[in-house]
């Protein structure tokens, strides 16, 4: 008898797990259907959210032929653009120098206090997703699970972030501090105890907080609207709440324009530097010499290394190459911890740290407005300029590998984690750098004024094994190109391809060589400076993409709450609604069972 009880009343769970599965999609469509429509800045309010895709498909509007499957006007109007640049930079090569000169004084002369202000901006924005009730919004839904386990997850945020940049200026620019205080620490004499404290927190203002908030507004972007929207992965698709279908026109089309612009010189500005410290260490190891026309060739053969990696595809490319980079990396990070100077490089993190947290609101909203000064121009806002730049492109890979994380759980890892992994990092090696110059080892400092790219074997020639870890640096550099330059072609691809995730292997061919022409072409007009300057250029109007993604994406979040919360209530509502039947169905049987008692005569 027992066991015909126990069925029954697993058939009525089943029966009822599918009634609340009836309940949640039809209060889901409910949901959708009543939730306020937003006409604020759209130009075209839709009609119903219900269905954002529209049976729309990732470059259904493409041009296919000769090896290439591609969006015409995102391709071609942004081909258009790096051709002529390219052109005009190489037929006025004498004059493109003082060009890109008084271009980089005029822009952050007169627009640097926006990108400080912009930056600060993401930080808010992040900070209020994470915690406010969108915190518990799903990426993927409400059922999805993480494809990567959280070590896993936090090692690949890291190795997206800023690879060769790290290697750069992890020595350069703490000793470029240490001898010349930036005029916000007023009164700091150079080459101090107090300049290389104030050396090291500035350091980690620019490699912190800030570029990894840059990173997560736009990579929860993407990962919102593709995951939870069926939208193309693309940054046009941020922008859904505000243009609705005109995603698909015009205003799409620019968004993604000024978004393959901004990454293709955000990663030539990366490459270039990287091929400067290539060009470095050959010298330090062979005597190569250092000049512009070796770092054209370099550029020429590492691009073709990265050439063969695109054509080995995802899996057996870059895949590879970044895991054994990231060994490479740690390996290297913890052999010079342990043969240098230990115990004051991991002082030095501890006291840095909290350095950087009492310093940090007055560095983030300082503009040398009473000093007349542009030291920022050529740090701090091009730090800011470069990082926006290069949101895209890492920002698409964070989305990508972010499935089935909360909001909260993306934003907070995002920043919080690969922030300190590159503190520790910044505080290896420029501390090293710190100890061997304050100690009177070596002049780095004259290394850093010579060429800053020679500043990372300068140092290490004054540790064991100087020859090997020179190399080990070079060869580091070396992948890091190959594999930015790979994963910034598929990037790329994804853009100009309508959002398709698999295209031809010709085109991101194509856009592997453009990322290395634009990086010579940058080099023959002018080295570092330009550098910084075509970073700042087409980071500027790209920080006006990203303050309105922030409102879309606070409108989507808004629409995606409703509906939960919609949902919520009618399933808690129909538990409630079942529970009272059950009391109810319980106390009649109970009055049915009792013995009756009837009244004597």
């Amino acid at each position: 008898m027992s066991h015909l009880i126990h069925e029954k009343s697993a058939r009525e769970k089943r029966a009822f797990a599918r009634e609340l599965k009836r309940v949640e999609e039809e209060a889901r469509r409910k949901a959708i259907r009543d939730r306020e429509q937003f006409k604020g800045l759209q130009i075209a309010p839709t009609a119903s959210f219900e269905d954002d895709a529209e049976g729309r498909e990732p470059g259904d509007e493409n041009w296919t032929g000769y090896g290439f499957d591609v969006h015409p006007h995102v391709t071609f109007v942004s081909t258009i653009v790096l051709v002529a640049f390219i052109l005009l930079t190489l037929m006025f090569k004498e004059s493109a120098n003082e060009f890109f000169e008084a271009a980089m004084h005029g822009i952050t002369g007169t627009m640097g206090w926006l990108l400080v202000l912009v930056a600060n901006v993401f930080i808010l924005a992040s900070v209020y997703f994470a915690f406010s009730r969108f915190g518990r919004i799903r990426i993927g839904g409400s059922d999805a699970k993480p494809e990567f386990s959280t070590p896993a997850w936090f090692a690949m945020l890291l190795s997206a972030g800023m690879g060769i940049g790290l290697m750069f200026w992890s020595v350069g620019e703490p000793i470029f501090h240490y001898a010349s205080p930036s005029p916000m620490f007023n009164g700091i004499e150079a080459l101090t105890p107090e300049a290389a404290q104030a050396a090291m927190g500035v350091t980690y203002f620019h490699w912190g907080v800030h570029p990894w908030a840059i990173y997560a507004i736009v990579g929860l972007g993407l990962a919102f609207f593709a995951y939870n929207r069926g939208l193309p992965l693309t940054i046009r698709s941020v922008f859904y709440p505000l243009l609705g279908n005109r995603i698909y026109g015009f205003w799409g089309n620019l968004i993604d324009v000024l978004s393959v612009l901004a990454t293709l010189v955000g990663l030539a500005t990366s490459l270039g530097l990287g091929v400067k410290q290539v060009n470095a260490g050959l010298n330090t190891l062979f005597g190569i010499q250092i000049d512009v026309p070796t770092q054209v060739t370099l550029i020429a053969v590492i691009t073709a290394f990265a050439t063969l990696s695109v054509m080995a595809g995802l899996d057996k490319g870059v895949r590879r190459l970044s895991q054994a980079n990231m060994i490479l990396a740690a390996v290297f990070m913890l052999f010079l911890l342990l043969v240098g100077p230990t115990i004051f490089i991991l002082s030095g993190f501890t006291q840095n740290l909290g350095y950087y947290l009492s310093i940090f609101p007055e560095l983030s909203l300082w503009t040398e407005t009473f000093r007349g000064t542009n030291w920022q121009g050529s740090w701090t806002v091009f730090y800011w300029a470069w990082w926006i730049s290069w949101s895209p492109f890492v920002g698409m890979f964070i989305a990508r590998i972010s499935k089935g994380r909360t909001v909260r759980e993306f934003v907070l890892g995002v920043i919080l984690i690969p922030t300190l992994l590159t503190f520790v990092w910044m505080s290896v090696f420029g501390g090293s750098a710190l100890f061997v110059q304050s100690h009177g080892l070596a002049d780095i400092v004259a290394a850093v004024n010579e060429n800053v790219a020679t500043a990372m074997f300068a140092m290490l020639d004054h540790f064991p094994l100087s020859q090997v870890l020179s190399l080990a640096a070079v060869v580091l550099v070396v992948v890091f190109f190959v594999t930015s330059s790979d994963s910034g072609s598929l990037v790329v691809d994804h853009l100009t391809s309508g959002g398709k995730l698999h295209s031809p292997t010709t085109q991101r061919v194509f856009w592997a060589v453009m990322e290395g022409v634009i990086a010579a072409v940058l080099l023959i007009g002018g080295g570092l400076a330009t550098l910084q300057t075509a970073s700042v250029s087409t980071g500027l109007p790209f920080a006006f993409v990203l303050l309105i993604s922030v409102y879309s994406l606070y409108v989507g979040f808004s629409q995606e709450a409703y509906v939960e919360n919609a949902v919520k209530r009618a399933v808690s509502d129909a538990i409630d609604e079942k529970r009272l039947q059950e009391a109810v169905s319980t106390a009649i049987d109970g009055e049915t069972l009792e013995p009756s008692r009837i009244p004597s005569g």
